[in-house]
């Protein structure tokens, strides 16, 4: 075998680590998505698939005859698994309560085809080089090409192809390299495989070229499958998974699978998120808004005429362009991204914070709720400094703490990781329709939590454009009965002991939605 054909078979394996350290990638944010704790999955659908990468060299071991012919088979079916591995996932992810089951066994398939094809092209090309410059560079062109394709992933397949398009490339090219090694060997080939080869590759190039063509029909028709309502929008953005539901006159936003807002309830969410800390704050003229990026927050803030700068941070250009120019939140938000007060950044809050100069008079958190180790950075010790450092010796901040309910220790966890971070506390609540009760967390630098509670029912709303806020709720927000979880029983919550995610995923709220 010629030199030229060691270079193909070596390509091949090249091609080999491109598409399939990039299915392995996209199944491990996929399974971020649909079954929380990114440590978890990323950790574990790694380290499955090195496991059966072993396994797959292992069972190479039992062919002993036409090793080329099992080499290509391997490798068209490689193609088509790493291919189709995100689009399966999508189309049956509202069948079945068990995704993580589709996931990780696309995971395991993947990694024994990668493990089989590394001995099989050693074995292949021990004629054509010596053992030493042979496996070294079986060896190498598998992982320049996981190289490569993490680099792709990262920097063009994510931001600009999404989770479903990205893998038809890299399987893609696999194929078309498949293609070119077996035109390349077919004189090798035993001619019993020759015409089973030759009517598979162009059903296999018809197949993937149909599904890349109908991705988007057939992600929709799954999406539908896993929601109740008409799903009107759908988009997977780098850093999330946006969708919009519709049931009759109303509209559900939810984030990575996780009910957000209802257009029908969310002045429930926001009035309380907002008025408080805007009305307990004596002058309220540079506000800080960090996530909330379907715009009402800023439609609440606006209400103050004094306001003179709001600034939204949210790492996410795809949901404030939601905000901004979708009609659905144009005409719930009020069209509140064109006021001139209002400055848009897209960074990651903590980020800014620590870049950030400027001081704020009133600071509003309105983050996800946090469900993974990613989200749980936004609500540490550490952020929470970081805010202290920018609001103003008499400013407020609030956060949004998930329920005091369904997540109780997550909730009492927000409340004293806010208050071991410099701020003195108080927590509210509200019931909100479409979630059950929901509780945020208030604080101030100089008054005392009697004090806040003291200030909060003796406010008044007149002046105010609200729906529901008034001062009668603010004694129903400030009363909560007695403790369920006691706050010395949970720990702060940091980066070196993110244990936030973990009092979450342990509460019946995630359950619950």
């Amino acid at each position: 075998m010629s030199q030229k054909k060691s270079r193909i078979l070596k390509l091949a394996l090249f091609a080999t680590g491109l598409s399939g350290i990039v299915a392995e990638y996209i199944l491990s944010t996929l399974a971020t998505y649909f079954l929380g704790d990114s440590v978890f999955q990323w950790t574990m659908i790694l380290s499955i698939m090195l496991f059966s990468m072993g396994v797959g060299s292992r069972l190479s071991t039992f062919f002993t005859t036409k090793i080329l012919e099992k080499f290509l088979i391997a490798e068209f079916v490689l193609s088509l698994l790493t291919s189709t591995a995100a689009l399966s996932t999508y189309f049956l992810m509202g069948m079945t309560e068990n995704i993580g089951v589709v996931i990780y066994s696309f995971s395991i398939a993947i990694g024994l085809l990668i493990g089989m094809e590394i001995p099989l092209v050693t074995r292949i090309n021990e004629d054509n080089e010596e053992l030493r410059t042979n496996i070294a560079g079986v060896m190498e062109n598998d992982y320049y090409g996981s190289l490569i394709g993490g680099l792709f992933f990262v920097f063009i397949g994510l931001p600009f192809l999404g989770l479903t398009h990205t893998p038809f490339i890299l399987g893609g090219i696999n194929f078309l390299v498949a293609i070119a090694l077996f035109i390349r060997l077919k004189k090798y080939i035993h001619k019993s495989y020759r015409i089973p080869f030759t009517i598979t590759i162009p059903a296999l190039l018809f197949t993937i070229l149909f599904l890349s063509y109908n991705a988007d029909t057939i992600v929709l028709y799954g999406e539908q499958k896993r929601y109740n309502d008409k799903v009107v929008f759908s988009k997977q953005t780098r850093y999330q998974k946006i969708t919009i539901t519709q049931w009759k006159e109303h509209y559900w936003l939810y984030l990575n699978s996780s009910k957000q807002l209802c257009t029908f309830d969310e002045f429930l969410y926001h009035e309380p998120l907002v008025h408080p800390v805007m009305k307990l704050t004596k002058d309220p003229r540079n506000v800080l808004i960090l996530g909330a990026g379907d715009g009402c927050a800023i439609r609440e803030v606006l209400k103050y005429k004094d306001v003179e700068k709001i600034t939204l941070v949210d790492i996410d250009p795809e949901m404030t362009k939601i905000g901004k120019t979708h009609e659905i939140f144009t005409t719930m938000n009020d069209s509140s991204y064109y006021d001139p007060k209002v400055k848009v950044i897209n960074q990651d809050a903590f980020q800014f914070l620590e870049g950030s100069n400027e001081f704020y008079d009133v600071m509003i958190l309105d983050f996800p709720d946090p469900k993974s180790i990613d989200l749980n950075r936004v609500y540490t010790k550490e952020f929470y400094r970081l805010c202290h450092r920018r609001l103003r010796p008499f400013g407020h901040i609030i956060t949004q703490a998930v329920s005091p309910y369904y997540t109780t220790k997550a909730f009492r966890s927000i409340e004293k990781t806010l208050g071991a971070s410099g701020f003195k506390v108080l927590p509210i609540r509200n019931h909100v329709y479409s979630f059950g009760e929901w509780g945020w967390v208030i604080g101030s630098k100089y008054e005392t939590k009697s004090e806040i509670k003291e200030r909060l029912l003796e406010m008044t709303f007149k002046d105010t454009n609200v729906q529901w806020i008034n001062n009668e709720s603010m004694n129903l927000m400030t009363s909560f009965g007695r403790d369920l979880v006691k706050i010395d029983s949970v720990e702060v919550n940091s980066i070196r002991n993110p244990v936030l995610y973990k009092y979450y995923l342990d509460g019946t709220w995630a359950k619950f939605l």
